[in-house]
């Protein structure tokens, strides 16, 4: 081999001749830069461990003990769960939880959908209207608003007065468990705001050219919007769903403002969150609360589980 062919011949790495490579060391500037990420980081690792992972571990640990607050607590094993079992009241609060669901939140989807739609059309002021719609899901579930609730749907309430113009003799929307849970519905579908956004986002989405080939072949609005967009915003309406169901089992300033924090008449207002707060920073069995804390992640995750095994035969992706 000449030495020109020699030097042309590519270099076989150590390893490949026997040897050992060697550990490609990192440059000081990167190793600056892994400095400067962990430091970023580790407030969310501080957030994550500290706030959320280790009350969630403590939790669980508490829902196996009779604990008070106020003594040690006692390990009990499953007693609190077996507990359950026998509760009425929390059968009844899982009722009216269910009931609040499943009566608000498809109210909820069908009304923001319908205002987006509406804003959809290219109006001007678009970002005002937007603004204004969207400002309920900011201030639904505050204490202001629960107060000024119950005093729209109170015995002397602005829905009365208006029913008294025209002769009508309203009943007490709160006290009246035929209503009381009615005005949480409300409540809770009146904050269409957050999911109208993601709607309008969704339908931005769309291109025009499929409308336009619509309209050539004489599809009209509503077989427009039967076959082109709904098909397309399913995962939109997916997402929206799952949020706003988990949101709903959240629920607990609404149903604690406007029933005083009392479950309403004949716990027609009892939302498990409320009963919840109540076992445990009320009658002190942060055991039993605990517990039921638990129950209530189950009862989420296997709903979230259920609709996204359901989402394969209704929602379409266009890939």
């Amino acid at each position: 081999m000449t030495a020109i062919q020699e030097l042309a011949r590519p270099k076989e790495p150590a390893a490949a001749k026997g040897g050992h490579a060697r550990p490609v060391r990192p440059k000081p500037a990167e190793r600056g830069d892994n400095k400067a990420a962990v430091l970023f980081l580790a407030p969310w690792f501080a957030g994550l461990f500290l706030i959320t992972a280790g009350p969630m571990v403590a939790s669980l640990y508490l829902s196996f003990t009779d604990f008070s607050l106020l003594d040690p607590p006692k390990w009990i094993g499953f007693g609190n769960y077996v507990e359950m079992l026998a509760d009425d009241r929390l059968a009844t609060s899982l009722r009216v939880t269910f009931e609040y669901v499943f009566l608000s939140v498809p109210a909820q989807l069908a009304l923001a959908l319908a205002l987006a739609l509406f804003l959809d059309r290219g109006l001007r002021g678009l970002t005002i209207y937007r603004s204004i719609f969207y400002l309920p899901s900011l201030l639904g579930g505050s204490v202001a608003i629960a107060i000024l609730w119950r005093r729209i749907f109170g015995n002397d309430g602005l829905i009365n007065q208006v029913l008294s113009w025209f002769g009508v003799e309203g009943p007490g929307w709160i006290a009246d468990p035929r209503f009381a849970l009615g005005t949480l519905v409300v409540l809770n579908v009146w904050t269409f705001g957050s999911p109208m956004i993601i709607f309008l986002a969704g339908l931005r989405q769309i291109p025009v050219t499929y409308y336009e080939a619509a309209a050539i072949d004489g599809a009209g609005k509503l077989r427009q919007f039967r076959s082109i967009t709904l098909p397309l915003l399913t995962p939109i309406i997916f997402f929206n769903l799952v949020l706003q169901i988990i949101h709903g089992f959240q629920s607990f300033t609404q149903a604690f403002i406007v029933s005083g924090g009392t479950g309403g008449p004949v716990d027609s207002t009892l939302l498990y969150p409320l009963y919840l707060y109540k076992e445990g920073f009320a009658s002190l069995h942060m055991g039993y609360a605990s517990a039921m804390a638990w129950l209530l992640l189950l009862i989420v995750g296997g709903l979230t589980a259920v609709n996204f095994f359901l989402a394969k035969f209704w929602v379409f992706y266009d890939d």
